[in-house]
């Protein structure tokens, strides 16, 4: 492919994806998700904002120390401090980008910096300057670039590219900007700014008005060569740009827009469901690409077309996002070897042999209660058994009995195994999930907040698993839990369980050695 035909792909799933509320991630799971978007060709990664705290700081350590391919970046604000800390984060890695930015627009000047427009101009200076002597590879953002003045815009770009940006990306901050607003943005820089050609110029659009593809695929056809975006559209308010929205959207329509990716596609429905299970965030079954109904037809007239040519209602294969159709159907009597095959179909290939083992287990159970098993029954096993491996948990669930109904006290008798002790209890609460939280919390005492619990059912009918998302917080620490069972209050106690045992590891890492304040900022 030609260079004016390449364009890049820049994930900022980890860093503005879990700005998302509820949306944060351990280190080792943002390790496993850099690995998959390393193996998919990701130009970029944005692993995180090191300054903001301790454990994005570790983040972007050990994820910049483990890419073989992809280019780690850290965020930084127009502070020295900030550029210190991605530095000292993404030192390890052979190459590595530092993205600097800093606010534009009147609204953000005044009522964010109380910085004048000359002042603005220093900080881009310095920081830009300064940030180029760590790395060749320094990225400038002008933060809600859609309500800024356009000859200011050019001014700080101009700028920005004269102290060393060989990246300049615009940012649709709050959503704001159309298509043809944005497109013409982008075409005024490249007419107005004489050493625009010294640079790449990059788009990242946020969905308020569900228009951030829109606006990215119109940027790119403005002059736009990279896009900033995430798996599943996930970020601050209504999300990002998707990614795998943006990539199939190239590779369907080239005859429209002629430009390439690096992306493997077929790993695209892989990372949907590892960065799912990662924020606990379930994917709407609607959602373009990677959602359950993506590619499924239930209307006559479809599935007669279906049935005589799938092109004519399918623009693009699920093989090519890695979504396998199979007749293969899944039964009490299937084998460990099928189970392993209907895996790889599902796009669950590199899974060990302990965790197939698990969920192997877990779906025999499953089929004796079940008469139908569906590929999200199984789907939503592996992932439990991702989640939940006993080699981790220094608390399980041994047995669960719950007293439910009108006119009695909810009750749940419970026994966990405790560091290798067998405990046992009975506790009331205000519905059987109160009593099976209140008996965990009286086996291992604790001092948690619960702040999410959710249920969603995996599959229709009345013996449809559910999938239990529960959240608990402790001193800024964070963490999600998920389980899955056709015993709803088994899933939860799990769930639960899962969460606390990793909040027992995060209660064990240390803090990195270096003197990162402990805040949370939000960046463009």
């Amino acid at each position: 492919m030609s260079d004016k035909n390449r364009v890049f792909i820049f994930d900022t799933t980890m860093r503005d994806g879990e700005q998302s509320p509820g949306a944060s991630m351990s280190v080792e799971e943002k390790i496993q998700i850099s690995r998959v978007f390393d193996e998919m060709g990701i130009d970029i990664i944005e692993a995180g904002f090191p300054i903001s705290s301790p454990g994005d700081f570790e983040a972007v350590s050990a994820i910049s120390k483990n890419l073989k391919n992809s280019i780690p970046c850290g965020l930084a604000r127009a502070m020295r401090k900030d550029i210190d800390a991605c530095y000292e984060s993404l030192k390890f890695a052979p190459r590595f980008r530092i993205h600097t930015f800093i606010s534009t627009s009147p609204v953000h000047m005044k009522h964010k910096l109380n910085m004048s427009n000359d002042q603005v101009l220093d900080a881009i200076k310095d920081s830009v300057t300064y940030a180029k002597k760590f790395t060749d590879d320094v990225e400038w953002s002008c933060e809600d670039g859609t309500r800024t003045d356009l000859d200011f815009m050019c001014k700080t770009v101009e700028l920005a590219i004269k102290s060393g940006a060989t990246t300049i990306n615009i940012p649709d901050t709050v959503g704001y900007s159309i298509p043809d607003e944005f497109a013409k943005t982008i075409t005024h820089l490249k007419n107005k700014v004489p050493n625009i050609d010294k640079a790449i110029l990059s788009a990242h659009c946020h969905n308020d008005l569900g228009l951030a593809v829109a606006n990215a695929l119109a940027g790119l056809s403005a002059g736009v060569r990279q896009i900033e975006c995430t798996i599943n559209g996930i970020g601050e308010r209504a999300g990002n740009a998707a990614l795998e929205e943006i990539v199939m959207a190239l590779k369907t329509r080239n005859d429209l827009m002629p430009f390439e990716t690096g992306i493997k596609t077929e790993l695209i429905s892989k990372a949907s469901k590892i960065v799912s299970n990662a924020t606990g965030f379930p994917v709407q079954f609607n959602k373009a690409i990677v959602g359950k109904n993506a590619f499924a037809h239930e209307s006559g007239i479809h599935q007669d077309g279906m049935l005589k040519n799938r092109e004519t209602y399918e623009i693009m294969t699920p093989e090519s996002v890695g979504v396998k159709k199979t007749s293969l159907v899944m039964g009490k009597h299937s084998g460990r070897h099928a189970f392993k095959d209907k895996l790889n179909d599902l796009g669950y290939g590199e899974v060990t042999d302990d965790v197939i083992q698990a969920a192997f287990g877990k779906f025999k159970v499953l089929a004796d209660k079940k008469k139908h098993i569906y590929d999200e029954d199984i789907v939503a096993l592996v992932d439990d058994s991702l989640i939940i491996d006993n080699k981790i948990n220094a608390i399980n669930l041994k047995s669960l009995k719950v007293f439910a109904g009108t006119g009695e006290p909810q009750k749940a008798e419970m026994t966990l195994d405790v560091f290798g002790d067998i405990k046992k209890t009975t506790q009331t609460g205000d519905g059987p999930v109160d009593a099976i939280f209140k008996c965990i919390k009286e086996l291992y005492p604790h001092n948690v907040k619960l702040s999410l619990y959710q249920v969603h059912a995996v599959t229709e009918g009345t013996d449809a698993q559910a999938t239990v998302s529960v959240k608990i917080e402790e001193n800024d620490r964070t963490t999600v839990g998920q389980s899955a069972d056709t015993d709803t209050l088994v899933a939860s106690a799990n769930a639960y369980l899962n969460a606390l045992n990793k909040m027992l590891i995060k209660r064990e890492k240390k803090a990195p050695s270096s003197n990162i304040q402990h805040q949370k900022v939000r960046g463009i």
